[in-house]
Protein backbone atom coordinates (compact mmCIF):
# COMPACT_ATOMS: atom_id res chain seq x y z
CA UNK A 1 0.00 0.00 0.00
CA UNK A 2 1.69 3.13 -0.95
CA UNK A 3 1.62 6.17 1.01
CA UNK A 4 -1.25 8.12 -0.94
CA UNK A 5 -3.34 5.09 -0.64
CA UNK A 6 -3.24 5.15 3.26
CA UNK A 7 -3.84 8.92 3.34
CA UNK A 8 -7.22 7.97 2.51
CA UNK A 9 -7.83 4.30 3.69
CA UNK A 10 -6.07 5.03 7.32
CA UNK A 11 -8.64 7.29 8.54
CA UNK A 12 -11.50 5.31 7.07
CA UNK A 13 -9.52 2.28 9.05
CA UNK A 14 -9.50 4.46 11.98
CA UNK A 15 -13.31 6.00 11.83
CA UNK A 16 -14.18 2.04 11.75
CA UNK A 17 -12.02 1.11 14.71
CA UNK A 18 -13.80 4.56 16.98
CA UNK A 19 -17.33 3.43 15.88
CA UNK A 20 -16.59 0.22 17.25
CA UNK A 21 -15.03 1.84 20.76
CA UNK A 22 -17.82 4.43 21.05
CA UNK A 23 -20.92 0.97 20.85
CA UNK A 24 -18.46 -0.91 22.93
CA UNK A 25 -18.43 2.02 25.60
CA UNK A 26 -21.75 3.31 25.27
CA UNK A 27 -22.76 -0.88 26.26
CA UNK A 28 -20.33 -0.62 29.17
CA UNK A 29 -21.58 2.80 30.82
CA UNK A 30 -25.18 0.74 29.85
CA UNK A 31 -26.80 3.88 27.60
CA UNK A 32 -27.59 1.13 24.93
CA UNK A 33 -30.13 2.56 23.39
CA UNK A 34 -33.57 0.38 22.99
CA UNK A 35 -33.87 0.15 19.51
CA UNK A 36 -30.60 -1.81 19.44
CA UNK A 37 -31.67 -4.51 22.07
CA UNK A 38 -34.91 -5.19 21.80
CA UNK A 39 -37.12 -5.28 17.94
CA UNK A 40 -39.81 -2.88 17.69
CA UNK A 41 -43.13 -4.60 17.11
CA UNK A 42 -43.82 -2.14 14.25
CA UNK A 43 -40.21 -1.92 12.37
CA UNK A 44 -39.18 -4.21 9.56
CA UNK A 45 -35.38 -3.84 10.96
CA UNK A 46 -33.95 -5.98 13.70
CA UNK A 47 -31.86 -5.08 16.43
CA UNK A 48 -28.66 -5.95 15.36
CA UNK A 49 -29.37 -4.43 11.61
CA UNK A 50 -30.75 -1.23 13.23
CA UNK A 51 -27.42 -1.31 15.16
CA UNK A 52 -25.14 -1.46 12.40
CA UNK A 53 -26.78 1.12 10.40
CA UNK A 54 -26.26 2.87 12.91
CA UNK A 55 -22.61 2.64 13.51
CA UNK A 56 -22.27 2.98 9.68
CA UNK A 57 -23.42 6.78 10.04
CA UNK A 58 -21.64 7.00 13.09
CA UNK A 59 -18.26 5.67 11.16
CA UNK A 60 -19.19 8.10 8.29
CA UNK A 61 -19.32 11.13 9.73
CA UNK A 62 -15.80 10.13 12.44
CA UNK A 63 -14.22 9.50 9.12
CA UNK A 64 -15.17 12.44 7.29
CA UNK A 65 -15.10 15.44 10.38
CA UNK A 66 -12.74 13.91 12.74
CA UNK A 67 -9.83 11.29 10.84
CA UNK A 68 -9.85 12.38 7.33
CA UNK A 69 -8.34 15.96 8.71
CA UNK A 70 -5.30 13.24 9.38
CA UNK A 71 -4.94 12.85 5.91
CA UNK A 72 -3.97 15.90 4.66
CA UNK A 73 -1.13 16.55 6.99
CA UNK A 74 1.69 18.23 5.21
CA UNK A 75 0.28 18.34 1.83
CA UNK A 76 -0.42 21.99 0.14
CA UNK A 77 -3.83 22.91 0.56
CA UNK A 78 -5.55 24.98 -2.05
CA UNK A 79 -7.85 27.50 -0.49
CA UNK A 80 -11.83 27.42 -1.59
CA UNK A 81 -11.97 30.80 -2.97
CA UNK A 82 -14.74 29.81 -4.82
CA UNK A 83 -16.82 28.21 -2.22
CA UNK A 84 -20.42 28.51 -2.31
CA UNK A 85 -21.82 29.97 1.44
CA UNK A 86 -24.19 26.75 1.90
CA UNK A 87 -21.11 24.72 1.27
CA UNK A 88 -19.42 26.02 4.22
CA UNK A 89 -21.84 24.28 6.37
CA UNK A 90 -21.78 20.50 4.84
CA UNK A 91 -19.86 19.71 7.45
CA UNK A 92 -21.97 20.32 10.29
CA UNK A 93 -25.15 19.34 8.43
CA UNK A 94 -23.04 15.35 8.21
CA UNK A 95 -22.32 15.81 11.92
CA UNK A 96 -26.04 16.38 12.54
CA UNK A 97 -27.70 13.87 10.02
CA UNK A 98 -25.61 11.40 11.36
CA UNK A 99 -26.66 11.91 14.92
CA UNK A 100 -30.84 11.99 13.86
CA UNK A 101 -30.12 8.59 11.77
CA UNK A 102 -28.25 7.14 15.36
CA UNK A 103 -31.05 8.49 17.11
CA UNK A 104 -33.41 7.16 15.27
CA UNK A 105 -32.67 3.68 14.78
CA UNK A 106 -31.82 3.54 18.29
CA UNK A 107 -34.89 4.75 19.65
CA UNK A 108 -37.50 3.15 17.86
CA UNK A 109 -40.44 2.87 19.31
CA UNK A 110 -39.35 4.63 22.44
CA UNK A 111 -42.65 6.01 24.12
CA UNK A 112 -40.88 9.43 25.48
CA UNK A 113 -42.14 12.51 24.06
CA UNK A 114 -40.04 12.90 20.95
CA UNK A 115 -38.57 16.45 22.45
CA UNK A 116 -37.85 15.47 26.15
CA UNK A 117 -36.35 12.13 24.64
CA UNK A 118 -34.08 14.62 22.26
CA UNK A 119 -33.17 17.05 25.01
CA UNK A 120 -32.03 13.65 27.27
CA UNK A 121 -29.98 11.99 24.69
CA UNK A 122 -27.92 15.15 23.59
CA UNK A 123 -27.70 17.24 26.84
CA UNK A 124 -30.10 19.92 26.09
CA UNK A 125 -31.85 19.52 29.06
CA UNK A 126 -31.75 22.79 31.59
CA UNK A 127 -33.77 24.30 33.99
CA UNK A 128 -33.29 27.56 32.52
CA UNK A 129 -31.76 28.01 28.80
CA UNK A 130 -31.39 31.88 28.73
CA UNK A 131 -29.57 31.58 31.98
CA UNK A 132 -27.33 28.91 30.89
CA UNK A 133 -26.55 31.13 27.38
CA UNK A 134 -25.49 33.90 29.74
CA UNK A 135 -23.32 31.72 31.44
CA UNK A 136 -21.81 30.16 28.57
CA UNK A 137 -20.99 33.82 26.40
CA UNK A 138 -19.77 34.82 29.70
CA UNK A 139 -17.14 31.63 29.70
CA UNK A 140 -16.88 31.90 25.66
CA UNK A 141 -14.91 35.59 26.07
CA UNK A 142 -12.80 34.44 29.73
CA UNK A 143 -11.84 30.97 27.51
CA UNK A 144 -10.55 33.61 24.94
CA UNK A 145 -8.60 35.06 27.96
CA UNK A 146 -7.22 31.72 28.77
CA UNK A 147 -6.35 30.75 25.73
CA UNK A 148 -4.64 33.89 24.74
CA UNK A 149 -2.21 33.78 28.13
CA UNK A 150 -1.69 30.08 28.16
CA UNK A 151 -0.74 30.43 24.33
CA UNK A 152 1.51 33.11 24.79
CA UNK A 153 3.02 30.94 27.74
CA UNK A 154 4.06 27.89 25.63
CA UNK A 155 4.91 30.49 22.33
CA UNK A 156 7.55 31.98 24.37
CA UNK A 157 9.38 28.91 26.17
CA UNK A 158 9.16 27.29 22.12
CA UNK A 159 10.47 30.85 21.42
CA UNK A 160 13.01 30.27 23.77
CA UNK A 161 14.03 26.51 23.39
CA UNK A 162 13.75 27.12 19.29
CA UNK A 163 13.75 30.07 18.11
CA UNK A 164 11.31 32.50 16.01
CA UNK A 165 11.63 30.06 13.24
CA UNK A 166 9.32 27.27 14.96
CA UNK A 167 6.63 29.98 15.75
CA UNK A 168 3.76 30.06 13.20
CA UNK A 169 3.74 33.80 11.38
CA UNK A 170 0.08 33.96 11.08
CA UNK A 171 -3.02 31.66 11.70
CA UNK A 172 -3.83 28.93 9.48
CA UNK A 173 -4.64 29.59 5.97
CA UNK A 174 -8.33 28.40 6.06
CA UNK A 175 -9.00 30.41 8.84
CA UNK A 176 -7.61 33.72 7.65
CA UNK A 177 -9.93 32.89 4.31
CA UNK A 178 -13.10 32.91 6.33
CA UNK A 179 -11.85 35.43 8.47
CA UNK A 180 -12.19 37.55 5.14
CA UNK A 181 -15.48 36.40 4.33
CA UNK A 182 -18.88 38.47 5.43
CA UNK A 183 -19.45 39.67 8.89
CA UNK A 184 -22.76 37.60 8.60
CA UNK A 185 -21.47 34.67 7.20
CA UNK A 186 -18.58 34.61 10.17
CA UNK A 187 -21.29 34.95 12.58
CA UNK A 188 -23.21 31.92 10.99
CA UNK A 189 -20.17 30.01 11.10
CA UNK A 190 -19.61 30.81 14.64
CA UNK A 191 -23.10 30.05 15.67
CA UNK A 192 -23.14 27.14 13.51
CA UNK A 193 -19.99 25.13 14.93
CA UNK A 194 -21.33 26.04 18.69
CA UNK A 195 -24.62 24.32 18.18
CA UNK A 196 -23.56 21.19 16.21
CA UNK A 197 -19.53 20.45 17.39
CA UNK A 198 -21.11 20.78 21.26
CA UNK A 199 -24.50 18.24 20.22
CA UNK A 200 -21.37 16.03 18.69
CA UNK A 201 -18.51 16.14 21.12
CA UNK A 202 -20.25 17.16 24.02
CA UNK A 203 -23.69 16.23 23.86
CA UNK A 204 -23.04 12.86 22.12
CA UNK A 205 -19.89 11.71 22.43
CA UNK A 206 -18.42 13.08 26.09
CA UNK A 207 -21.28 11.35 28.13
CA UNK A 208 -20.70 7.68 25.86
CA UNK A 209 -16.80 8.30 25.88
CA UNK A 210 -15.76 10.76 28.58
CA UNK A 211 -13.68 13.80 28.43
CA UNK A 212 -10.70 12.88 26.71
CA UNK A 213 -11.85 10.69 24.26
CA UNK A 214 -14.34 13.31 23.35
CA UNK A 215 -11.31 15.86 23.68
CA UNK A 216 -9.15 13.89 21.47
CA UNK A 217 -11.74 13.64 18.88
CA UNK A 218 -12.57 17.11 19.14
CA UNK A 219 -8.77 18.12 18.54
CA UNK A 220 -8.11 15.65 15.58
CA UNK A 221 -11.51 17.30 14.04
CA UNK A 222 -9.20 20.33 13.43
CA UNK A 223 -6.15 18.86 13.10
CA UNK A 224 -5.84 19.48 9.27
CA UNK A 225 -4.48 23.48 11.14
CA UNK A 226 -1.44 21.60 11.09
CA UNK A 227 -0.10 24.04 13.67
CA UNK A 228 1.44 22.73 17.04
CA UNK A 229 0.66 25.96 18.95
CA UNK A 230 -3.40 26.03 17.82
CA UNK A 231 -3.53 23.34 19.02
CA UNK A 232 -2.81 23.30 22.44
CA UNK A 233 -5.51 26.01 22.15
CA UNK A 234 -7.98 23.47 20.66
CA UNK A 235 -7.39 21.07 23.56
CA UNK A 236 -8.01 23.76 26.49
CA UNK A 237 -11.03 25.04 24.97
CA UNK A 238 -12.23 21.74 24.50
CA UNK A 239 -11.32 20.65 27.63
CA UNK A 240 -12.45 24.07 28.90
CA UNK A 241 -16.33 23.49 27.29
CA UNK A 242 -16.38 19.77 28.31
CA UNK A 243 -16.15 20.73 32.29
CA UNK A 244 -18.85 23.03 31.92
CA UNK A 245 -20.51 20.35 30.05
CA UNK A 246 -19.97 18.22 33.59
CA UNK A 247 -20.90 21.30 35.86
CA UNK A 248 -24.23 22.10 34.27
CA UNK A 249 -25.48 18.67 32.93
CA UNK A 250 -26.05 20.74 29.77
CA UNK A 251 -24.49 21.72 26.58
CA UNK A 252 -26.35 24.70 26.57
CA UNK A 253 -23.51 26.92 28.49
CA UNK A 254 -21.20 25.53 26.19
CA UNK A 255 -22.81 26.37 23.02
CA UNK A 256 -22.78 29.87 23.89
CA UNK A 257 -19.46 29.85 25.48
CA UNK A 258 -18.35 28.03 21.76
CA UNK A 259 -20.05 30.20 19.42
CA UNK A 260 -19.01 33.64 21.38
CA UNK A 261 -14.97 32.13 21.35
CA UNK A 262 -15.38 31.56 18.14
CA UNK A 263 -17.36 35.14 17.05
CA UNK A 264 -14.43 36.84 18.85
CA UNK A 265 -11.82 35.27 16.69
CA UNK A 266 -13.63 35.56 12.99
CA UNK A 267 -15.18 39.12 14.09
CA UNK A 268 -12.23 41.10 15.61
CA UNK A 269 -9.15 39.27 16.99
CA UNK A 270 -8.25 37.60 13.16
CA UNK A 271 -9.09 40.55 11.21
CA UNK A 272 -7.45 42.89 13.48
CA UNK A 273 -4.09 40.95 14.16
CA UNK A 274 -4.05 40.13 9.94
CA UNK A 275 -4.32 43.74 9.00
CA UNK A 276 -1.61 44.54 11.01
CA UNK A 277 0.59 42.18 10.18
CA UNK A 278 -0.67 41.89 6.24
CA UNK A 279 -2.40 44.97 5.34
CA UNK A 280 -4.84 44.26 2.38
CA UNK A 281 -4.85 40.48 2.64
CA UNK A 282 -8.70 39.97 4.18
CA UNK A 283 -12.02 40.70 2.10
CA UNK A 284 -11.97 37.35 0.15
CA UNK A 285 -8.53 36.91 -1.17
CA UNK A 286 -6.08 34.02 -0.85
CA UNK A 287 -3.62 33.79 1.90
CA UNK A 288 -0.64 32.16 1.52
Amino acid sequence: MDFGTLRTVGPLALAVIAAWGVDRSIVTRGLQPPGFSVAADQSPLGPALRRVFALTALAMVLWIGVFAPLGVIGLEQTLPVDLETPQLFQLHLFFVLALLIWYALGFVGDRTPLLESLRRQFGLRAAGAGRELALGAAVGVGAWLVVLVVLMLVGSLVYLVAGEQSLPESPPSVVVWVAGLPILVRFAVSLSAGVVEELFFRGFLQPRVGIWLSTGAFVLAHASYEQPLMLVGITILSVIFALLVRWRQSIWAAIAAHAVFDAVQLLFVIPQLLDFLQPGKLGGAPIG
